[in-house]
């Protein structure tokens, strides 16, 4: 099976401060969303893993291009998250197919990225957002970069579309000082602390 991509949309912010004094340098975060085709849409199909084979090259392609986006650098990348956005006439099953594609792309390219990827997957009609968790690259328990960002694309989901999602940041949220491990203080190299 291939994958029909109708197209890829990519966005990136710089976030200079939360409200507090402006940082040296701004954290960078971006977003790539890819549009796709459904295979399954409309139908139940009892037998969809294989499809992840196929959407492997589409992960390392799209990962390759978020990172060009936020400046070509794998070492800036601090944080990441993953997500999929499925057209009305799918399931949400469908949009569990991106865990290993973008997952493992991401830390095929990052090297060194032992934390779970945060993820999350939904139905929605054209347009609806969807909020991509995000955390630390490599302990998920680096409490300054638990996030969030909000992705949207105007005419996706088609309802037999899939729309995946990657993300990742260049740190965390401005300014944060609730406590937590740091991420100057991971030691385990466990993917949680």
């Amino acid at each position: 099976m291939s994958v029909d991509v109708r197209k890829i949309v990519t966005g990136v912010e710089d976030i200079w401060h939360g409200g507090g004094p402006p940082l040296a340098e701004p954290v960078r975060r971006g977003w790539i969303a890819c549009v796709i085709a459904n295979p399954f849409a409309g139908r139940y199909e009892p037998d969809i893993e294989s499809f992840m084979d196929d959407l492997k090259p589409m992960g390392l392609d799209c990962s390759r291009r978020l990172v060009a986006a936020i400046g070509g650098d794998v070492g800036t990348v601090e944080a990441y998250g993953k997500g999929a956005l499925v057209g009305v006439d799918g399931e949400i099953e469908h949009g569990a197919l991106w865990h290993v594609p973008g997952g493992y792309a991401m830390r095929e390219l990052l090297g060194q990225a032992l934390a779970i990827v945060p993820s999350t997957a939904k139905l929605g009609a054209m347009g609806t957002a969807i909020d991509i968790p995000i955390h630390h690259k490599d302990a998920c328990y680096v409490r300054s970069h638990f996030d969030a960002i909000t992705v949207t694309v105007a005419d996706a989901p088609r309802p037999d579309e899939m729309m995946f999602v990657l993300v990742m940041a260049t740190g965390g949220r401005p300014h944060a000082r609730v406590g937590g491990l740091k991420a100057s203080e991971i030691s385990k190299w466990d993917g949680q602390r």
